[in-house]
């Protein structure tokens, strides 16, 4: 069993040298060309999925429609994903040293916000990777955590990482 990601960390895939993804900028937004009617009484977000070469030669990136699932709240129920808003990779050459970035548009109800699971699916050089995890949360924050005064706000990936572990731990007796 691996560890999800936290929205911000990046993966590296064994399947691909020099590959690695990472979730991030999981944030409120308004969709560029206006709300899908499907999405009516739910709250707008954006997130973004990038993949950066650090090998030494160029592959064919796909990010495209099903290998980007996002789930909200605690029963993981599936989020509107505004096909039409987001902008996905359809076969872009990935040079080395260079990125390339898919902004997703998704929403879901507004109490459900504070738990976002977005699973991956890489398709690079027409070889599938393996599905990885990122959790997080709409507002909370990305990276290592701040000394600021009160709770951290993203304490709840660390508390869904460290259950993870210690399950694995136990299995493992």
């Amino acid at each position: 069993m691996y560890e999800p990601n936290v929205v911000g960390d990046w993966h590296e895939y064994d399947e691909h040298a020099g590959l690695r993804v990472r979730v991030h900028r999981l944030e409120r937004a308004e969709p560029p060309r206006g709300r899908d009617e499907a999405a009516e009484g739910l709250t707008y977000f954006c997130l973004r999925v990038t993949v950066e070469n650090r090998g030494e030669r160029s592959c064919c990136v796909h990010l495209e429609d099903g290998q980007i699932d996002v789930r909200l709240g605690a029963d993981g129920e599936s989020a509107f994903v505004d096909w039409r808003n987001s902008q996905f990779v359809e076969g872009f050459d990935v040079y080395p040293l260079r990125r390339v970035t898919a902004v997703l548009y998704a929403a879901g109800p507004e109490n459900a916000l504070d738990v976002v699971d977005v699973q991956v699916q890489l398709r690079a050089d027409e070889e599938w990777a393996g599905r990885r995890m990122w959790v997080g949360g709409v507002g909370l924050h990305e990276g290592p955590a701040e000394t600021a005064a009160g709770p951290h706000r993203d304490s709840l990936a660390r508390q869904v990482s460290n259950f993870l572990r210690d399950q694995a731990e136990e299995g493992t007796a």
